[in-house]
């Protein structure tokens, strides 16, 4: 934390927007809750926006602020809010922009402030069509709040933010790498992109931040990693911007700089919680920079790191956060409890799965209880223990039948998602028990469900389901086929879309490798070879197969 003026705080870095007020205290409240707003902390936001008012009860600009961040965002869309949350916000927003009426703004203070009254026009919060419809017309007059003022980089970046808000998680088909229905994706890209031509756009929170999300879902990630390595340290204290940068890193195979992001992520956001504790919206994305750390370290091979984000995430997530219910706590959050558990089969841990409790609360608990039958199931499995195997698949559907639909892991259903974790369940069992093709069966399926999932990142499913269905095909000597699926999975042809690839992951490198020497491709595998040997240095666990649920790794 630094100490700006003599009251300590966090260090937002340089961002600065001049506004008309005599007061110098609702001048740096403002620029910082500006600054949150663009990190997505927006309940900090808030609370910028209202100290600022209180140095300067007639910026109106601050009143804009708080309206601002109490709406739709691109996390957390109209459909997301709980019906106490809605009418509450929108109230609070509606009230703000009234009063700031009267206040005193600049002319493009004004256009912000008559702009957003279009997306809280309406006052009935059950009035789905009539929100979508605000939306739009909010979209309508930013744009042409843009036309007039083209240079004004925070305009630029509220612009882009409206039109990605359109359609947010859903701005590109990412089968054919065109913009998806109704996006304004590639209107929001060329605006961001102007922006980014500029000095200012390129130390801008809201520009860097927003690209990053305009290009994850594009066929071609790659492109935004000048723009990830400019916000990285360009606010020390906003925990969700550190970890933006690894959106891409992990879509481009950069898992190392994916932990490293999210652990200097995970260190601020310990300092927030002791300044502001932990039961608010902002656990979220304390989860997510979490969540990211297991998933690009069980990619990377990295057990250690893997297991310690896993157990901090679960001890987060209290029965005390996850009882709030409005926003409801258990529906956003629950579902990351159980991350430890892929990460125990990610690497094998057939034992400590086994011993795996049960949490007490199986109601609260459910994505958490399903997914430890799960893993008890494939460990049973892995073990031989087929009679056990059978009875926690058993469990494993009861649990299942617990969840609610309104039970998410960010983008997905815990009810998608699980649905993979049956199909390879049953496909772990019916491989033990020597029914080859409907083990392989069951693991097509789980693939095709995986595959399906709708964009998020990390990928709803924590291990890529081609891992065990390529170790599995080895062991049974279809080299053919399974290298096949690891070229898929590495991104060495186009069979996949650009987010279900993973490009560099150890695993597949080593799968694809044994085949092309079986195969006797000498000259490819001289190429992977080189590659394997790079990914396997930064692996803290013996990497036999891509996936541990072979057992017997054939010689090479």
């Amino acid at each position: 934390m630094t100490a700006p003026g003599n009251e300590p705080y966090y260090d937002l870095g340089r961002y600065h927007r001049r506004v008309d007020t005599p007061a110098p205290e609702a001048q740096m409240w403002f620029d910082r809750g500006m600054v949150w707003a663009y990190a997505f902390n927006h309940e900090e936001a808030i609370r910028c926006f209202e100290r600022a008012l209180q140095f300067d009860p007639d910026l109106a600009i601050a009143r804009w602020g708080i309206a601002y961040s109490i709406g739709p965002n691109y996390n957390k869309a109209w459909d997301a809010f709980d019906p106490g949350d809605k009418a509450t916000s929108l109230t609070r927003a509606r009230t703000e922009l009234a009063l700031a009426g009267g206040g005193r703004a600049s002319a493009v203070e004004r256009g912000l402030i008559n702009a957003l009254r279009e997306r809280f026009s309406i006052d009935d919060p059950d009035d789905v069509d009539a929100l979508s419809a605000a939306g739009a017309a909010y979209v309508a007059v930013m744009e042409r709040l843009y036309v007039d003022h083209p240079d004004d980089v925070d305009v630029a970046a509220m612009t882009a933010d409206a039109l990605v808000n359109l359609t947010a998680w859903a701005l590109w088909d990412t089968r054919t790498g065109e913009p998806a229905p109704g996006s304004r994706v590639l209107q929001a890209k060329e605006i961001l992109e102007r922006a980014l031509a500029d000095p200012a756009g390129r130390e801008h929170p809201g520009i860097l931040h927003l690209y990053l999300h305009t290009m994850e879902m594009s066929a071609n990630p790659q492109d935004a990693l000048p723009v990830a390595d400019l916000l990285r340290d360009l606010v020390p204290d906003a925990g969700h911007l550190l970890h933006m940068p690894s959106h891409i890193d992990v879509l481009c195979g950069n898992y190392r700089d994916a932990v490293v992001a999210n652990t200097a992520a995970a260190q601020v956001d310990r300092r927030f919680v002791e300044r502001e504790g932990p039961l608010n919206f902002y656990s979220l994305y304390r989860a997510h920079n979490l969540h990211f750390i297991v998933y690009a370290a069980m990619l990377e091979g990295n057990s250690r790191a893997a297991f310690a984000a896993a157990d901090e995430l679960a001890a987060q997530l209290t029965p005390e956060l996850l009882s709030i219910e409005s926003p409801p706590m258990a529906d956003w959050l629950e579902a990351f409890v159980p991350l430890g558990v892929h990460a125990l089969v990610r690497f094998g841990r057939w034992d400590e799965l086994i011993a795996h409790p049960l949490p007490q609360d199986l109601d609260l608990y459910c994505s958490t209880a399903a997914t430890i039958h799960y893993g008890r199931g494939v460990a049973h499995a892995a073990r031989g223990n087929l009679a056990k195997a059978h009875a926690e698949q058993d469990a494993f559907a009861t649990a299942y039948a617990r969840i609610p639909d309104s039970r998410y892991l960010f983008n997905n259903t815990v009810i998608d998602i699980l649905a993979i974790a049956a199909e390879m369940l049953a496909g772990e069992i019916a491989y033990r028990e020597g029914r080859y093709d409907e083990a392989f069966a069951c693991l097509e399926a789980a693939i095709a469900l995986d595959d399906a999932l709708p964009y998020d990142e990390p990928w709803g499913w924590m291990q890529p389901t081609r891992h065990a269905y390529g170790a599995l095909l080895l062991e049974q000597g279809h080299v053919e086929r399974a290298a096949r699926v690891y070229a898929a999975d590495l991104g060495l042809d186009d069979t996949l879309p650009r987010p279900c690839q993973h490009p560099n992951n150890v695993w597949s490198l080593h799968g694809y490798h044994e085949c092309l020497q079986r195969l006797g491709r000498t000259g490819e595998a001289t190429i992977i070879g080189r590659q394997l040997v790079l990914a396997l240095a930064r692996a803290d666990v013996e990497i036999a197969a891509s996936c541990a649920c072979r057992l017997e790794v054939a010689a090479p």
